[in-house]
């Protein structure tokens, strides 16, 4: 009798599944102890069985940090260089070699992986009708605990199919769990990436009321919400309305943007509708669900919203993945404190953040958001209060709670990246390539590398900032500037404390400028969250960003002070084919599907 796991194994196409342990993703409702190889029969034989093959889908939602070959996603852009020479992307996608081994836990077992996931949310709803009712139990109880996981695996399904559609365009729609051994495999993808994105938002329009509400019920006030099914504590992390509706704003804000848009699916309208709906729904004008986690010290709220887990209390996590306490991750941190360096912010991204006063450093910005360069130097906004000789002073709050940058007081010394310093020295092949280090996750008032200490660091796919940028990006696009568009970008900027009035710009008041700010806004406030490579794609403008040099900044001392240099840390390769990952060779070969347009 054939064997499955919890873990499910493609091989070319979706075949046979495993059965394995649960990893800590979400709360507490994942079955944390290892199981034993079971058939079929048996998986679905048992309740108890059958959830923990349910729960270990959500082992598949990837957690983004060093996932790559131990680089990160955004050092595939031009917001970060990773320092080590072992890191996936440096020999990948930075060199345009999309074949290269080392990028193949993005661009090659991706595929693989979200097809593994695929067949067990199918296996699951094919059996889930067939388990056997446990003696305590009522038909409708488990009638309704059936309902509710079908439609929670439908929303992880159509997610899947989002990431894969991303990355490698049409790809086959698979709804059954088939057997290499029985099913006539003759496997083919759709002309158009539209079915694939049609298929998406179905699955999300047709699944939304079976799911939890994700309002918290609160014994004190029964009737704080409407007669759905409310969440509780013990089901954080299961798919929810909130979760499907922020799904469905991000989706349809892709679909109304430039490479999407001749599909027809979503116009900018619809993706400003989109967003409005959660925001008045679950957002801060509806039932206050998510907002923007706030603290007395507004700095610190920023890291704390992006790095506090939604289950202590962060009222901005959306939909996320919650993994394990880990050390102070010497993997990431500077050369100087004994640790190896690892994803290290570029030039490019610190000439994105605004001064502290609200006005732009920089006098001109393109489409990607990033400051024009004239000879390497952006041309300085002589209105602004920038000082090329003190680049880091007066910078957006933001800036020092995501950068390591030399003067930086981390643990309990300034960082020296100075040329030859303690966190940049000479010989050191881990040393920081742009004069950077990430700050970002690094929070140093839970670990230190010498009194020890651990710390969670959740990865956060959606959280309730991104969806007020969805709503600035989608009103402006579709009726230009407004009270409401300026109002959802201040909230950003008001909980970091700078509370200059972005309406009172002068150079914010025609559509087209403000599209450049908001882009730049969105880089900045989702920096290293997995967005920089999703976004310059939809905007069209990838082969604008991601072909231009990756500068850092050399330092050296002067007296008392220093020299600023930019210099280019790498140079990069983007063709327009790069729009698209190459479908897995082996896929090729096994089922005859077409490659990809240019490889």
């Amino acid at each position: 009798m054939k064997k499955y796991f919890l873990y499910t194994v493609f091989v070319a196409i979706i075949s046979v599944g495993l059965f394995t342990s649960c990893e800590d993703a979400f709360g507490d409702f994942l079955d944390k102890q290892p199981s034993n190889e079971l058939t079929e029969e048996e998986v679905f034989g048992s309740w108890k069985n059958t959830e923990a093959f349910y729960y270990d889908i959500y082992n598949f939602l990837r957690n983004g940090i060093s996932r790559i070959n131990s680089s990160w996603m955004d050092s595939a852009t031009d917001l970060a260089e990773t320092s080590y020479s072992r890191g996936g992307t440096r020999t990948s996608f930075n060199i345009g070699n999309y074949y290269a081994s080392a990028g193949a836990p993005e661009l090659t077992d991706t595929w693989g992986h979200y097809y593994r996931a695929i067949r067990k949310c199918n296996l699951l709803l094919e059996r889930i009708g067939d388990v056997p009712l446990d003696p305590s139990e009522t038909q409708a109880d488990r009638n309704s605990k059936v309902n509710q996981i079908k439609n929670e695996a439908r929303v992880l399904r159509a997610y899947f199919y989002w990431e894969l559609t991303l990355r490698y365009g049409a790809v086959p729609i698979i709804e059954s769990s088939l057997e290499p051994e029985k099913d006539n495999l003759d496997i083919k993808r759709p002309e158009s990436v539209k079915t694939c994105f049609e298929f998406i938002l179905n699955e999300l329009n047709n699944s939304y009321e079976y799911l939890l509400d994700d309002v918290i019920d609160d014994p004190k006030n029964p009737n704080n919400n409407d007669d759905a099914p409310h969440i509780t504590a013990d089901f954080l992390g299961r798919m929810t309305k909130g979760i499907n509706l922020a799904l469905t704003s991000r989706i349809k804000l892709y679909l109304a943007s430039p490479r999407y848009q001749s599909l027809g699916l979503a116009t900018w309208q619809d993706a400003a509708d989109a967003a409005d709906l959660f925001i008045n729904y679950f957002g801060h004008k509806g039932k206050s669900r998510y907002v923007l986690f706030t603290d007395t010290d507004a700095p610190k709220a920023y890291q704390l919203a992006t790095n506090r887990r939604a289950v202590d209390g962060n009222s901005e996590v959306i939909f996320w993945r919650n993994d394990a306490k880990g050390d102070w991750f010497r993997a990431e941190a500077p050369i100087g404190f004994g640790g190896q360096g690892g994803l290290c912010p570029s030039q490019n991204l610190i000439d994105m953040y605004d001064m502290a006063d609200g006005s732009s450093p920089f006098s001109q910005y393109d489409e990607t958001g990033a400051p024009v360069y004239a000879n390497g130097v952006p041309p300085i906004n002589a209105s602004s209060n920038y000082d090329d000789g003190h680049p880091y002073e007066n910078r957006d709050p933001r800036f020092y709670k995501t950068v390591l940058y030399n003067g930086a007081t981390w643990w309990n010394r300034a960082i020296d990246v100075t040329e030859g310093g303690t966190d940049n020295p000479v010989g050191n092949a881990n040393a920081t390539p742009t004069g950077y280090y990430n700050r970002k996750y690094m929070d140093d008032t839970q670990t230190h590398p010498v009194t020890g200490g651990v710390m969670y660091r959740n990865w956060i796919f959606i959280r309730y900032a991104e969806i007020l940028l969805n709503y600035a990006e989608a009103m402006n696009e579709a009726n230009g500037p407004s009270p409401e568009v300026f109002e959802a970008l201040q909230m950003l900027r008001d909980r970091v404390g700078m509370t200059t009035q972005l309406s009172a710009r002068a150079d914010l008041q025609n559509k087209e400028n403000l599209k450049k700010f908001i882009r730049k806004e969105r880089t900045v406030e989702l920096a290293f969250e997995d967005h920089r490579s999703w976004d310059l794609r939809r905007w069209n403008v990838a082969k604008e960003a991601l072909a231009r040099p990756i500068y850092g900044m050399t330092i050296t001392k002067n007296g008392n002070g220093f020299n600023f240099e930019r210099k280019i840390a790498q140079e990069r390769v983007f063709q327009d084919k790069m729009y698209l990952y190459p479908i897995p060779e082996e896929e090729i070969w096994k089922t005859g599907m077409e490659n990809n347009p240019g490889w």
